[in-house]
Parts: C-alpha cells; structure tokens; sequence
C-alpha cells in the first residue's frame, strides 16, 4: 500500500511541474519604442502555457491559442490599461503527427508577446499663418 501512496504523491507533484501557465510583464519607456503613430508604449507582455504528457495522459488544463492570446495576454494588457496590443508573436507545439509521439513523455507548450500600447489622439495641425 506504501508504493501506491508514492505513485499518487509522485503524481500529483508532476502534475504541478508540468502543467503551469506564467504572464511575465514589464514597463517600457515610450520614448525607446516605436509601434507607430497615436500609439504610445507602456508594456511588453509575454505570456505563456505548458501542458505535460505521461503515456499520452494529458496533466493539468489545455493549452491552445486562445487561452493564452486571450485569456492571458489580452486581460493582462487591459489590466496594465491598455487600449491594444501590437506586434502579436505567437507558438504552439503542434498537436499532430510525429508531435503525437511527444505526448509519451514529454509537454505542449503555447505562447504570446506583445506590446501593450494606449492610443493617443492625433494632435491638430497648426493653423498656416496668414499672408499679409
């Protein structure tokens, strides 16, 4: 019975190792980035999601896109204040083919970057001065 409460212990701490999602953000200076015009800087957000994989048994929650564009990065941008984000980088570890052999022991992974921006208005022209 001892070994069976090893196999569970062992378990439940790989599921915690392998199975973990981050968002890692950091204040940029305006002034150091361009991202184009009306849109003024404030963060660079990176977020990221694993899944692990013991004999094709999938160990924690799923890992795709959508999670960890919209769940992760997007709610994170819009809590730092953010209008948009920019520059959206995204990978995933394919699910199919030989990548299927991975999931004997091995992981997933997905993950998103981007820079979070507020969009400013667009300053008015100066009026031409007027010919004499």
């Amino acid at each position: 019975m001892i070994w069976l409460r090893r196999i569970a212990l062992a378990a439940a701490l790989t599921t915690g190792a392998l199975a973990c999602s981050s968002v890692s953000t950091v204040r940029i200076q305006p002034e150091q980035v361009y991202v184009g015009p009306h849109m003024r800087p404030i963060a660079v957000i990176h977020a990221q999601a694993t899944r692990g994989y013991i004999l094709f048994i999938p160990l924690g929650s799923p890992v795709n896109l959508d999670r960890v564009v919209n769940s992760m990065l997007l709610a994170t941008a819009k809590a730092l204040g953010a209008d948009k984000v920019v520059n959206i980088q995204v990978e995933l570890t394919p699910d199919d083919g030989v990548w299927t052999l991975r999931k004997i022991l091995g992981w997933r992974s997905a993950q998103a970057s981007g820079i979070a921006v507020v969009m400013e208005e667009p300053q008015p022209a100066a009026p031409a001065p007027k010919a004499p």
